[in-house]
Parts: C-alpha cells; sequence; structure tokens
C-alpha cells in the first residue's frame, strides 16, 4: 500500500493506494465520528461490494441509486436528502460515496450541503475515480445546459483506492481512466508519457502493479496541485486539459453516451490541435499525443453532428469562461500547460472543423 496526502493543513487528509484495501477497516475507522453512516451507491456496485463495505465502516445503512451519467443530477441528490432526513441523520454522519465520478460527485455534494456540511469518505471504484474525481474536493451535478455546472469544493476525509477492483473494470471504462491519467503526464509529467508509452501493452492487460504506479503517479500530481491552489485560482486549472471541449462533446452529446474519459481524450486532441495552431507546440509533439491516446484505445475525433456554434454556445457556458470569453488549457509542451483566453477565433474554428485531420492538416 502507497499513502498520498493531499495537504490541505487542519483539512488534510490521506488517499490511500493498493490492492484489497477494503478488506482492511483500520484504514476508514480512524475517520468515522460517532454518529452514523450511509453508504450510498449504485444499483450495478452494490452487489459486488457493498457487503465489503459494511464490514470496512461498521454497521451502516445504503441508499442504492440508479447507475449512469443521466442521472448526476439535483433530482438525485435529493433522493439523498430525502432519506437522510426521514431517517434523521445529523451533522456527526458520515457519507460514504462507493462507485465511479457520478457517485463521488454526487455523494460529495449531499455532503457539502446536507446541515451545510457533513464528513464523506471516498471509495472509488474506477480509473477515472481513483485518479481524479475522488481526489480534490470538486462535487457537483449536471445541468442540460452544461456539465458540473452546479457543486461545491467539499473535501472528503479520506480516498480509499482499492487497486484490486480494477480487474473487474469494463474495458472500455478502464480506458476512459487512461486518458485522465495521460493527461497528468500532459500538463506537468514528461517523463510520465515515456513511461505511459513503454508500458501501454502491460497497463491494458491490467498488470496490478503497472496500475497501482499509474494511479499513484496520477493521485500524486494532483494532491501536489490541489495542496497549492485549492479552489482553482491558478495552477488547478491545468487539471482541465481537454475538458473544455470535452464537455461540449458529453453535453452535445447527451449525458452517458460518452463516457467523459473518452470526451476528455478527444478534448485533449482537440486542445493539442489548437495549441498548435497557434504555435505554441510542434506538429511532430501534437501527432504524439493523439497516438498515444488512439494506441491507448481511446477516441480522437469529435462527433460530426456537433456545429462550431454549438460548440461555442456551450463552451460559453464552461466554469472557466470570464466576461463571454473562453479560457483554454493548452500546451506550450508536453509537460506544460498553459491557461489563457488569448486564441484567435478563426484558429478556433480551424479546429472546431478539423474533424478526422486533427493535428495533422
Amino acid at each position: 500500500m502507497q499513502t498520498v496526502t493531499v495537504d490541505l493543513g487542519t483539512r488534510s487528509y490521506p488517499i490511500y493506494i493498493g490492492a484489497e484495501l477494503l478488506d482492511k477497516p483500520d484504514l476508514v475507522s480512524p475517520f468515522l465520528q460517532d454518529g452514523r453512516s450511509l453508504v450510498i451507491t449504485n444499483e450495478t456496485l452494490a452487489p459486488l461490494y457493498l457487503e465489503k463495505v459494511r464490514q470496512l465502516a461498521g454497521p451502516c445503512d445504503a441508499l442504492v441509486l440508479p447507475d449512469g451519467e443521466r442521472y448526476k443530477t439535483l433530482e438525485t441528490v435529493s433522493r439523498i436528502y430525502e432519506k437522510l432526513l426521514a431517517d434523521k441523520y445529523d451533522r456527526s454522519s458520515t457519507l460514504i460515496a462507493l462507485g465511479g465520478g457520478v457517485i463521488g460527485d454526487i455523494t460529495g455534494f449531499a455532503a457539502a450541503t446536507f446541515l451545510r456540511g457533513v464528513d464523506f469518505i471516498q471509495i472509488p471504484t474506477t480509473l477515472l475515480a481513483q485518479v481524479d474525481s475522488s481526489v480534490g474536493g470538486k462535487t457537483g451535478v449536471n445541468h442540460p445546459l452544461g456539465k458540473n455546472m452546479i457543486g461545491a469544493f467539499h473535501q472528503p476525509r479520506c480516498v480509499l483506492a482499492d487497486t484490486a477492483v480494477l480487474q473487474s473494470l469494463p474495458e472500455r471504462e478502464l480506458k476512459a481512466g487512461l486518458a485522465e491519467v495521460i493527461k497528468y503526464a500532459l500538463i506537468n509529467r514528461a517523463g510520465f508519457l515515456d513511461w505511459l508509452e513503454q508500458h501501454r501493452t502491460q497497463i491494458l492487460d491490467r498488470d496490478p502493479g503497472l496500475l497501482a504506479e499509474a494511479v499513484n503517479v496520477s493521485c500524486r500530481e494532483k494532491a501536489e496541485i490541489v495542496g497549492r491552489d485549492e479552489r482553482e485560482g491558478g495552477i488547478r486549472a491545468w487539471l482541465n486539459l481537454g475538458h473544455t471541449f470535452g464537455h461540449a462533446i458529453e453535453t452535445a452529446a447527451g449525458y452517458g453516451v460518452w463516457l467523459h474519459g473518452e470526451a476528455v481524450a478527444t478534448g485533449m486532441v482537440m486542445a493539442a490541435d489548437l495549441s498548435r495552431r497557434l504555435g505554441w507546440l510542434t506538429a511532430k509533439d501534437a501527432l504524439r499525443i493523439k497516438k498515444i491516446l488512439a494506441d491507448y484505445g481511446l477516441p480522437v475525433e469529435p462527433p460530426a453532428d456537433i456545429e462550431e456554434q454549438q460548440y461555442l454556445d456551450i463552451m460559453l457556458s464552461d466554469k472557466k469562461a470570464r466576461a463571454g470569453r473562453i479560457h483554454f488549457i493548452l500546451l506550450r509542451d508536453i509537460g506544460k500547460a498553459e491557461l489563457t483566453s488569448e486564441v484567435e477565433p478563426a484558429l478556433l474554428r480551424q479546429t472546431l472543423q478539423a474533424g478526422s485531420r486533427l493535428c495533422e492538416s
């Protein structure tokens, strides 16, 4: 087991990374108050892991929700409130998120807002959640007009990333998570990209040691950035590489049609293409980014039916937009991200129109 600490002073917390951690109650028990605990999970994961978590956290009730991105809504959070209120949970209660990014985000949002804030614990069961969404305290829900537009910052008490659960993860979910792993290499850790290229076959074959190392490196990178910029006033924005384009793809296509990591992968190719057009990134590096994402089995071409104006309308609603200007995370080099709003409209249009020729034309 490896432990990564998110250093936030009195609100610091550990990320435990390793196999079979669901069998180690001593990791979770220090973070449970004397009050009651409620496990929130979905109908896919409950048969697999709910009893293990009940043994891990001691006697506790559970709320089993429908599975899917389309349920990441205020209506679903309201179901959590109804359970908490009907059963008279109080401020000493702890919510336990057992699931991927959707469960983690809505549980965290419920914890942030119920009685103006109660504790919660993250037990992420997807690679994407283990390396990204479970860490850093971003919580929230989607709106038909934009992804993650309603939310709050609320840090967990701890994160328990049991890498053994990744062995049974559907292949599509595994690959979607690897998009976020590759992101860390692109924004701030160029040598990690070399490592990911060298070990691609073994990682896709789910080598336990290499998967655990990918989770460890990713969590260390995110923990370091969050520790320096918890509320995204500066460098934390780097973590959104590919997300401005990616969120537009998810919103336009309909939540759940594209997995989040798939949309981010294509969004990173679009960001690389735009970086190249700005003269920041070499054509060789842009193609390298597109190639590694494709080699990991991720989509690198946006949907053909999303029109240019639709992209622009959605991106202008992005959380990073300011005063009617779209803010992008782009690349000066592999391993060197930068936030900018200084993008010539003509170059942006070329990227939005490039389709299968992204990073090539």
